[in-house]
């Protein structure tokens, strides 16, 4: 597996095309995808790299990339079981693609991504506790509390139960539909 920086990637893709023997895979989540996305991408989220069926992939090269590179890092073993000629990771993801001039598919009708959603509820959450704390009672601090709470148990198990909750919005639906 090699690392593309800007002079590598403008070799491989030319003006940004993706050549007809490339497969380029996206190991973003589903909805980081449907909002901006390399054209002709593929999605894979890195969560299910190591079960996915890659059988196109055999006797071709993969350029696989994230949003700036970590997830790719973090995948690297999955990746390299993979069956396939040659892989090629972009060095800084989605966003060093933009950075050498190169077009992306962008859906801005496209919720955004969970995670940020999540980020901004939090956060959203704890300013109001804080501020129903200092001028009403000091019982509205458990509301920080259980979003710390839920922060920490997302971040040690891996399932958050708020952006489950956030999935059942109208505009996340039309989403989770498109996915399954």
């Amino acid at each position: 597996m090699r690392l593309l920086g800007n002079e590598e990637l403008k070799t491989y893709c030319p003006s940004g095309d993706i050549p007809n023997d490339i497969i380029v895979i996206d190991i973003r989540e589903p909805d980081e995808h449907a909002r901006e996305h390399i054209g002709g991408s593929i999605n894979v989220p890195s969560s299910q790299l190591d079960s996915a069926n890659l059988e196109q992939c055999k006797d071709k090269t993969i350029l696989v990339y994230c949003r700036t590179g970590n997830r790719t890092n973090r995948v690297k073993e999955i990746l390299s079981n993979i069956q396939c000629k040659e892989i090629f990771c972009i060095e800084g993801g989605i966003e060093q693609w933009k950075r050498c001039g190169f077009e992306t598919k962008k859906n801005t009708k496209a919720p955004i991504e969970l995670i940020r959603q999540v980020q901004i509820t939090v956060g959203f959450l704890i300013i109001l506790s804080i501020a129903l704390t200092y001028y009403f009672s000091p019982y509205f601090i458990f509301i920080s509390l259980f979003c710390g709470a839920g922060l920490l148990f997302a971040g040690i198990t891996g399932t958050c139960g708020m952006a489950k909750l956030l999935t059942f919005l109208p505009y996340n639906k039309r989403l989770t539909t498109a996915m399954e």
